[in-house]
């Protein structure tokens, strides 16, 4: 009598599984720096959070032009607009207008300075490129954020990787 083969599991870990620890990783990076474990505290949170709300800011500018060239998209973009705008104001609240820089040294990946697409497959492109790049700069610089400030930062970045996908798969129409 033959013996049942035992049942075949893939070797390693999950995507899955490596995804959440990494974000766990992350968040537990942000967590655990005290407010009194470096020399910068309390103004490195605060350019971080005027930066996040300057790059929110030209990121909603971005959506707003899009929406003016082609307004067959505002059912689309309207949520993720809205999501956009509530980043600018939750990275605003307690800062003051003074506190944005008025010049950084790079450039922001979201500035409108480029003309506007051709096309509402280009716009789409151009929207869900700048949520990428805006969401790797962001998962980047949560690493440097004690507890709460990294945890909002870590939600925009989220945020904004989901509307990338959103915005190059079709998303809701």
């Amino acid at each position: 009598m033959p013996y049942p083969s035992p049942p075949r599991f893939p070797s390693g870990p999950r995507r899955r599984t490596l995804l959440a620890s990494a974000a766990g990783v992350a968040l537990l990076a942000g967590c655990t720096a005290g407010p009194d474990s470096g020399g910068d505290g309390p103004s490195a949170t605060a350019r971080a959070r005027a930066r996040a709300a300057g790059d929110s800011e030209a990121l909603l500018a971005r959506y707003d032009a899009v929406l003016a060239a082609f307004p067959g998209l505002a059912e689309r973009l309207r949520p993720l607009r809205t999501e956009v705008a509530a980043h600018v104001a939750a990275f605003s609240d307690g800062t003051t207008p003074a506190a944005t820089p008025s010049g950084s040294a790079s450039p922001s990946p979201t500035a409108s300075s480029t003309p506007a697409p051709a096309t509402e497959k280009d716009a789409l492109a151009s929207l869900a490129a700048a949520e990428r790049t805006l969401a790797d700069q962001r998962a980047r610089a949560l690493l440097d954020l004690p507890g709460e400030p990294a945890r909002l930062l870590a939600s925009a970045a989220a945020a904004g990787a989901a509307h990338a996908y959103l915005l190059t798969t079709g998303g809701p129409k």
